[in-house]
């Protein structure tokens, strides 16, 4: 079991993933957004979006390039296990505080809102709650991390990421041993991106990054002649 888990459901997991995006960008492109209830309890919606997006982007970054950086490279730039451990606790820890407050906020709002609940799908409760569950098991981890802050137990995790990537058979083996509590964080983790084609998570990968550049005024013309819009 433990080596279908780390050595071939991750593959299910990225698999199901990417397939499953693209067939229902395809398929039911409607259904791609976020469906947004801004309209309902909109103090509350901006708060807690903005602390829940903020902190799960940084701790999504930070798993990105702290699991998938060579160790040669961060070697070769003087780049101490014990210092990347800290830093991986410090800002790790402050951006799962925002992201797991931010997200009480969120699903209180769902939950005792009627209105809001009533047009909130099962999709959106189940995956929520579990973005929750996976950010308490991350700040869980922490305890252990700080225990062992040689960095030794997060170097193994870096090699199963990277033998993943590299189609190593026996990633499974770097992750023998390791604390239950991590297990279950990377348990989780696969699960949510074998769930993400189905939730609303899929905007994600829709972000706007190109309004960043985008002309800062609109022209808006009517076809009506001689009529001008007032935001012409």
């Amino acid at each position: 079991m433990h080596g279908f888990i780390f050595g071939i459901y991750p593959y299910i997991a990225l698999s199901v993933l990417l397939i499953g995006s693209v067939a229902r960008y395809e398929r039911d492109p409607f259904t791609w957004k976020s469906s947004s209830s801004q309209l309902l309890r909109r103090r509350q919606l901006i708060l807690g979006s903005v602390l829940f997006h903020v902190g799960v982007l940084t701790i999504f970054v930070g798993h990105l390039f702290g699991l998938l950086t060579p160790l040669p490279l961060i070697e070769a730039l003087g780049i101490s296990h014990e210092a990347k451990q800290i830093l991986a606790v410090a800002v790790g820890g402050v951006a799962g505080v925002m992201a797991l407050g931010g997200g009480i906020l969120l699903i209180h709002r769902r939950l005792a809102d009627p209105r809001i609940r009533a047009t909130s799908s099962t999709m959106d409760i189940v995956i929520l709650a579990l973005l929750l569950l996976q950010l308490c098991l991350g700040l869980l981890t922490i305890i252990i991390s700080v225990q062992n802050i040689d960095g030794g137990e997060m170097v193994k995790f870096m090699q199963w990421a990277q033998a993943i990537f590299t189609f190593d058979t026996n990633a499974a083996s770097y992750t023998e041993g390791a604390p239950l509590l991590f297990q279950l964080h990377i348990f989780l983790g696969l699960t949510i991106f074998t769930l993400f084609p189905f939730s609303r998570l899929v905007h994600m990968l829709s972000a706007p990054v190109r309004y960043l550049w985008r002309p800062g005024y609109q022209i808006v013309r009517t076809k009506k002649r001689g009529l001008k819009h007032p935001a012409e």
